[in-house]
C-alpha cells in the first residue's frame, strides 16, 4: 500500500532550462507588444500565474481572465518551439531516481509546481521524464505557491483512496518557496541546492531535509523512507 506522498518541483529541482524564461518574454512582447527581458520579475519558486501578474502589474495590464488567457497561450506556444533550441538539462541522478521511485510500493511520486499543467507537460516531455509522475498540482490551479498543497492532497486521495497525512508528505524543491509551501500544509521539506539558491540561503529555511543534489539514488531514497 502506499503510505507516502512525493512532491516534486521542477525547475531547478529536476531539470534547468532557459526556454520558459524566454517564452514568457516573447509573449509578451507578441501579445502585449511590451519588451521585457524580466530581470526584475521573480521567477525561481513562483507560478506562472503568479510571474504573469508580476508582469502585468510592471506594464499596467489588467490582469482579467482574458488576457491572462491570451498570455499563456502565446507562453505555451513559443515554450514548445523554443525548448529545442535552448540549452537545458534534467540533473544528474534524477531519471535514476524517478526510475526507482516509481517502482517502489511505499511512494507515489507526482508533481506540485509553480508551471501551469501543460507547460510542465511541455517541459518533462521534452525531457523525456513526465510519464513518471502520476498526477499534479500546478499554476492553474492557483497563483500563489502555497495554495497549491491541498490540490495535491485531494488529487492524491482521488487516485489512491489514501488520506495522506502531511506527516507521511514530502515536498521536494530548491527555493524558500518551496520549503514555505511545505510548511503551509505542515508537510516536510527536502531542499536540494541545484537551483539559484546557495546552502547556506536554504538551511536558513530549516528544510527538514538539505542535499546537495539526486545523485545518490539508495541514499535518497533511504532518507525519504526515514523522513
Amino acid at each position: 500500500m502506499k503510505s507516502k506522498l512525493l512532491l516534486f518541483d521542477i525547475d531547478g529541482t529536476l531539470l534547468t532550462s532557459h526556454a520558459g524564461k524566454v517564452a514568457l518574454s516573447i509573449a509578451l512582447k507578441d501579445r502585449f507588444g511590451f519588451d521585457n527581458d524580466l530581470k526584475h520579475i521573480e521567477l525561481a519558486g513562483r507560478t506562472d500565474a503568479g510571474i504573469a501578474r508580476q508582469i502585468f502589474a510592471a506594464h499596467g495590464i489588467e490582469p482579467t481572465p482574458e488576457n491572462l488567457s491570451k498570455f499563456y497561450d502565446g507562453y505555451l506556444h513559443h515554450l514548445s518551439h523554443l525548448l529545442p533550441d535552448h540549452p537545458g538539462k534534467v540533473f544528474a541522478g534524477v531519471i535514476e531516481l524517478l526510475e526507482k521511485l516509481k517502482q517502489h510500493p511505499e511512494f507515489v511520486v507526482a508533481l506540485l509546481t509553480g508551471n501551469l499543467s501543460r507547460g510542465a507537460e511541455i517541459k518533462l516531455s521534452h525531457y523525456g521524464i513526465w510519464h513518471y509522475f502520476e498526477f499534479g498540482a500546478f499554476a492553474d490551479d492557483h497563483h500563489e505557491r502555497n495554495q497549491l498543497g491541498p490540490f495535491a492532497m485531494s488529487r492524491a486521495q482521488e487516485k489512491h483512496g489514501v488520506a495522506f497525512a502531511p506527516k507521511n508528505i514530502i515536498i521536494l524543491g530548491d527555493t524558500p518557496h518551496d520549503i514555505a509551501c511545505a510548511r503551509a500544509i505542515q508537510a516536510k521539506a527536502l531542499a536540494v541546492c541545484t537551483g539559484i539558491h546557495t546552502r547556506e540561503e536554504l538551511a536558513a529555511c530549516h528544510p527538514d531535509i538539505l542535499l546537495d543534489d539526486l545523485t545518490d539514488t539508495e541514499g535518497v531514497i533511504e532518507i525519504l523512507q526515514n523522513a
